[in-house]
């Protein structure tokens, strides 16, 4: 039964969209790491070749376009929320290699068409002067349902001592069965503008491709290694690492909104200069720590950062023609994954030398991402995409 007229709006099928995704996808990360590793026997190298795999179909987002040929983007978001969660609940039934690398795939089909749909969306329902404060009320949302998902495996793992398969099997026939109520309950929402079906690469949108590039390349330092380093280096149980993460996303729901107010009154240029300095320094000192509480310390404020990126996203929707949104989204998360599909691999072959070095690849990623920082306009909008005396130089090198 759809719901009434108050509720059934396209803010709240977003809010409720980004709470079921991290339910199930914080369930599929938490226990990653030790589930290949004591069911597994995962090393360096095998959780990198799995990581690089779950980046191929966001290196293959750029076919979204495609696919909306035949479904509007609202359906495809939430049949590829429902193909998440049925990945993520098969997980635990394959505890070898290849089993592992093929749930993953599957899951991660369904998260990369979800999250390229739903940043287009975001774009294209949400009025420039409410999407920085929007998107950190989403990453609340997003928090909450991941501290009721870390909540729940140290729980129901430590406390009742339930099998890696029950639980991966129970988020994901929750989030299922909640992303069904959620087809059945909105009704279909029209564009505002009519998205243009074609891939598109502009010239105007440069800096904002290579943004997003270092973006999804020191992304993956974050996601794949600092976690691994927390198990491998300093033997964190599932249950720790849930309560890491716990202490992640209760920063986030208590600041994320608070943030993005303030990206939205603050320049993105400002905003993004100050992520990669700190990122620079974290990157040094993760691979320096000897300590484990130390290197706790350091994850909490690393995941933080991961706020401050929504400037990027503001960025675009700030320069881009408004028929571009959808096609670029799929573009834009290709380009991210271009770096994430390598990286992951290669740098797991760099683990098993020295774990230090692959943090320290990381800081050059950050540093990278700063001198970009420097072709950033501080009131970005459809005609100033770089700053006056970088544009042109842009120009003259095209």
């Amino acid at each position: 039964m759809p719901l009434n007229t108050k509720l059934s709006s396209p803010e709240n099928l977003l809010l409720a969209m980004a709470f079921i995704m991290p339910l199930v996808f914080s369930v599929w990360m938490a226990m990653l790491n030790n589930f290949v590793i004591e069911q597994a026997s995962f090393t360096g190298v095998e959780i990198g070749i799995l990581q690089s795999l779950r980046e191929v179909p966001g290196f293959l987002a750029f076919t979204t376009i495609y696919v909306l040929f035949f479904i509007k983007e609202q359906r495809l978001a939430l049949l590829s929320l429902g193909l998440t969660s049925l990945g993520v609940a098969a997980t635990g039934y394959f505890p070898s290699v290849i089993g592992l690398y093929l749930t993953t795939v599957i899951m991660s089909v369904g998260f990369h068409y979800f999250e390229t749909v739903n940043q287009s969306l975001t774009l294209q329902w949400i009025s420039k002067d409410k999407t920085a404060h929007f998107l950190g009320r989403a990453l609340s949302v997003k928090s909450i349902a991941s501290l009721l998902a870390f909540g729940g495996i140290w729980l129901l793992m430590k406390h009742f001592s339930w099998s890696y398969q029950a639980t991966y099997m129970l988020f994901g026939s929750i989030a299922l069965i909640f992303t069904i109520a959620l087809a059945i309950s909105f009704p279909y929402f029209a564009p505002p503008v009519e998205q243009s079906r074609r891939l598109i690469l502009r010239k105007r949108y440069l800096l904002f491709y290579a943004l997003t590039f270092f973006s999804g390349a020191r992304r993956q330092i974050f996601v794949v290694f600092a976690g691994f380093l927390m198990v491998e280096k300093f033997n964190y149980s599932v249950a720790d690492v849930s309560a890491l993460f716990m202490i992640n996303y209760v920063f986030n729901w208590l600041f994320a909104a608070k943030i993005g107010q303030f990206i939205g009154r603050v320049s993105e240029r400002n905003v993004l200069r100050f992520e990669y300095i700190g990122l620079t320094i974290l990157f040094i000192l993760y691979g320096l720590v000897e300590n484990a509480n130390i290197a706790a310390v350091l994850y909490v404020i690393d995941h933080l950062f991961f706020a401050l990126a929504i400037a990027i996203k503001t960025y675009f929707q700030k320069i881009a023609l408004p028929e571009d949104i959808a096609a670029s989204a799929g573009v834009s998360f290709s380009i991210n994954h271009i770096a994430a599909v390598v990286i992951p691999a290669l740098l797991g072959m760099v683990w098993i030398v020295n774990a230090s070095w692959v943090f320290y690849i990381g800081a050059g990623f950050a540093c990278c991402s700063l001198l970009l920082t420097l072709f950033m306009p501080y009131s970005p909008s459809l005609n100033v995409e770089f700053r006056r005396k970088e544009k042109a130089l842009v120009e003259q090198v095209l």
